[in-house]
């Protein structure tokens, strides 16, 4: 059995699950609790050895890291509903999309960037707050201002069905949601989410249905 070792309300895990469920294949969680300290086990070192999550452990034993990465190896081995455009400007375009997400906002809002502002640095939390929203702020106008500009865009961030990039949104909005961000300003990157959490892939890797949600 294929085993995906995450965190409930890691974006990155989220992002897998989506991905897996997409897919239609069938798989177990092992948890790995981020707020305890169980990502620098030495069991999950082994296995990622930044002390991270996700991970996938494959049926034949193969451990794969970063979602992204993650994400287009389900896509290259299981080629149907295909998560990238089958066009070269298209496949550019979401990975783009992914990456403004999963590169340019995840790091700095994700929870060991949180600890440290609070635990090594003495930040308070309205100096916190104010951070991650900043940087919420800063990457949701970006996307918006793609998303409800350019051509490429349809019921979800690339076309008609979900792609990799809407795996990379849905857990960002959903984090940004948890942190009361205002995203009044973003009716492109609501609608688009708004018809992702619509399908049951999407609804079935929600933080709140995950067997480790606390």
């Amino acid at each position: 059995m294929t085993t995906l070792y995450g965190y409930f309300r890691s974006s990155a895990a989220y992002r897998v699950r989506i991905a897996l469920n997409l897919k239609g294949l069938a798989y177990e969680q092992a948890p790995v609790n981020l707020v305890a300290g169980e990502q620098r086990s030495k069991e999950n070192l082994a296995r990622q050895p930044q002390g991270l999550v996700p991970s996938l452990v494959t049926e034949d034993g193969r451990v794969l890291n970063q979602s992204l990465a993650i994400c287009e190896y389900l896509d290259e081995t299981h080629p149907e509903p295909a998560l990238l455009p089958s066009d070269a400007a298209g496949r550019a375009r979401v990975r783009a999309l992914a990456q403004l997400v999963a590169c340019e906002i995840h790091p700095l809002d994700n929870l060991r960037v949180l600890k440290y502002l609070v635990g090594e640095l003495g930040v308070d939390e309205d100096a916190k707050l104010t951070w991650y929203r900043h940087w919420i702020a800063e990457g949701f106008s970006a996307l918006e201002a793609q998303l409800s500009r350019e051509a490429g865009s349809g019921d979800f961030c690339h076309g008609d069905t979900p792609t990799l990039a809407d795996l990379c949104l849905v857990p960002q909005v959903f984090n940004a949601e948890r942190f009361a961000c205002d995203l009044s300003a973003y009716p492109a990157i609501q609608r688009i989410t708004g018809n992702c959490r619509a399908l049951p892939a999407f609804q079935q890797a929600a933080p709140e249905t995950q067997p480790d949600a606390h």
